[in-house]
C-alpha cells in the first residue's frame, strides 16, 4: 500500500482542517515546500496536495506554489481543491501534477466528469467521493466543501464512471476526517471487496501504524495521512518502513505455508 502524506494549502501555508471546517483550521507550517521536502527526505515519492484557497475562490488558486513544490521535490503529486473545468485539470497537469483529484463535479455533473475521464484518461484523474453515513443510502455523497449532502449514494456515483475509464477513487468519511479516531474500516472493507479492480485511496481518521496496516490488509491501494504525521503519531519514514516490513512478512509466510 502506498502512503500519500498530505499537505493542505491555505494562503500559502500548511494547515489541517477538522472535518473540512475552515473555521476549525490548524496551521502547522508556513513553508509547504520545506514540509514536502521533509517527506521526500524520509522516502516518500508520492504526495497529496489540496488547494484550499482555490477551493474557496478559483481566483486564488495556488498553482505556482504547487508547481514549485513539484519542481523542488520531484515527487508524484496528486492535487485537488475546487477543480470545476477541464481547463482546471489541464492547468494542474501543465504544472507537473500527475493526477487531478475531482470531487464535487463528479457528484453534480456526471457528463462533464465522464468527458474528463475520456479526455485525460483514468490514470490522470482521481474521483474523490466524500461521504456521510446515511440510513437510506448507506453512504451519501457530500459536496460544496462538505456543507451539502446529495441524494446520491457512494455506489450510485461509482456506477456512473465504472464504464468510462474510472481507475482511482479517493473516499473520505468526513465524520472521521481530522479526528485521529481511526478510519472507517467497514467502509473500506466494503469498497475493497466490491471494487477489486479500482485503486482505492482511504482518507480520514488515520492515527496509528495499526490503522495503516489494517487498511493494507484489506488491499487498499493507498492511504492519505496528514494530521497523524503533524501530531507526531508516526513519521513518514516509519509508515513506509512499517508497510514494507509487513509486506515482506506476508510474502515470507506465504512461501512457508
Amino acid at each position: 500500500m502506498k502512503i500519500y502524506p498530505a499537505i493542505d494549502l491555505l494562503d500559502g501555508k500548511c494547515v489541517r482542517l477538522y472535518k473540512g471546517d475552515f473555521d476549525q483550521s490548524t496551521e502547522y507550517a508556513d513553508d509547504p515546500i520545506a514540509v514536502a521536502a521533509s517527506f521526500r527526505a524520509q522516502g516518500a515519492d508520492t504526495l497529496h496536495l489540496v488547494d484550499l484557497s482555490g477551493a474557496k475562490n478559483p481566483e486564488q488558486r495556488q498553482t505556482s506554489l504547487i508547481e514549485d513544490i513539484i519542481r523542488e521535490t520531484d515527487m508524484d503529486v496528486q492535487c485537488g481543491g475546487g477543480i470545476r473545468t477541464s481547463s482546471d485539470v489541464q492547468s494542474l497537469l501543465n504544472a507537473g501534477v500527475k493526477r487531478a483529484v475531482i470531487g464535487s463535479v463528479a457528484v453534480k455533473n456526471p457528463k462533464l466528469m465522464q468527458s474528463m475521464l475520456a479526455s485525460f484518461g483514468g490514470h490522470r484523474i482521481c474521483v474523490a467521493i466524500d461521504v456521510k453515513p446515511c440510513d437510506k443510502l448507506g453512504y451519501a455523497a457530500a459536496t460544496s466543501g462538505w456543507q451539502r449532502t446529495s441524494k446520491k449514494s457512494l455506489d450510485d456515483i461509482i456506477a456512473q464512471y465504472i464504464d468510462h475509464g474510472l481507475a482511482h477513487i479517493l473516499c473520505t468519511d468526513i465524520e472521521h476526517d481530522g479526528t485521529l479516531e481511526g478510519p472507517n474500516m467497514p467502509l473500506y472493507t466494503k469498497l475493497a471487496a466490491q471494487y477489486p479492480d479500482l485503486k482505492i485511496q482511504a482518507s480520514g481518521g488515520v492515527a496509528s501504524m495499526d490503522d495503516l496496516l489494517a487498511l493494507a490488509d484489506l488491499g487498499i491501494h493507498a492511504a492519505i495521512t496528514g494530521k497523524a504525521i503533524y501530531e507526531n503519531k508516526f513519521t513518514v519514514a516509519q509508515a513506509i518502513d512499517g508497510l514494507k516490513d509487513s509486506a515482506a512478512i506476508k510474502i515470507l509466510n506465504q512461501g512457508t505455508a
